[in-house]
């Protein structure tokens, strides 16, 4: 996106330009391709969903051609990773980088290790508290418990009179890769029908893809993770400034 004149404009390419991405299956198909994409316009040219699909139908409500109303279907269907991954910012990630993703951001350290560590905050693991349960050994199991993420800030003590920030909060989870956006829902009111816009269902990736897929590159160290997508971005952009991808990826750990 670029501003002109205090206007939003967005980039993007032709209707008929055979390049064009044309549904959601096709985006889906692209970013298994490329391994992972920003859903918006960055420091690296070309390198985003914004810039692959039409200008036109943004925020219509047209599910058929629609970009934003595609990463609510793509984050339902989990055959890719979706949420605030790059710069604080949406985009997707492939389940085959996912670990790489999650060993890098991560720095090696399941949620439990890092709290012990003290390499996350208070605030953070009230929402990881809501998400997870504790087995009978003390460990921590990963649930399918799903709830909007309205319902999520109340349930772990944010809002009025509560904790704050709880949107700078769940978007540093993101980028650290311990939660994912698993679904989009509107809420109901009182006698069940749906109303106003969609609230997004925030989970653990390990429990939408299994714990021993997720953290499957722990094997190699958070710097190999690192430099592997690095240079994935250089292989896609070669001709790009490499402060601009890891302005976009992250520092080197």
């Amino acid at each position: 996106m670029a501003v002109e004149n205090g206007e939003w404009i967005m980039k993007g390419l032709a209707w008929n330009d055979p390049c064009r991405i044309r549904s959601p299956k096709e985006l889906v198909h692209r970013i298994n391709e490329v391994g992972f994409l920003p859903l918006f316009a960055n420091g690296v040219e070309g390198f985003s969903v914004e810039e692959q699909v039409s200008p036109d139908y943004w925020w219509t409500g047209n599910r058929e051609h629609d970009p934003w109303e595609w990463r609510e279907m793509i984050a339902a269907g989990h055959e890719v990773a979706y949420g605030k991954f790059f710069d604080k910012k949406a985009g997707f990630i492939s389940l085959e980088w996912l670990p790489y993703f999650v060993n890098y951001r991560r720095d090696g350290y399941d949620f439990d290790s890092a709290w012990e560590d003290s390499r996350v905050n208070r605030r953070e693991k009230l929402i990881m508290d809501v998400l997870t349960e504790t087995d009978s050994e003390g460990d921590i199991v990963w649930t399918d418990r799903q709830v909007l993420s309205t319902e999520l800030k109340q349930l772990a003590g944010f809002g009025k009179g509560g904790e704050k920030n709880y949107q700078g909060i769940t978007t540093e989870l993101m980028m650290k890769l311990y939660i994912v956006t698993a679904d989009f829902r509107r809420r109901r009111n009182k006698k069940g029908a749906e109303y106003g816009m969609a609230v997004s269902v925030l989970l653990p990736p390990e429990a939408i893809w299994g714990y021993d897929r997720i953290t499957s590159a722990y094997t190699e160290t958070p710097h190999e993770s690192w430099q592997r997508i690095i240079s994935r971005v250089k292989e896609l952009y070669p001709d790009t400034d490499e402060a601009d991808i890891i302005r976009l990826i992250g520092k080197e750990p």
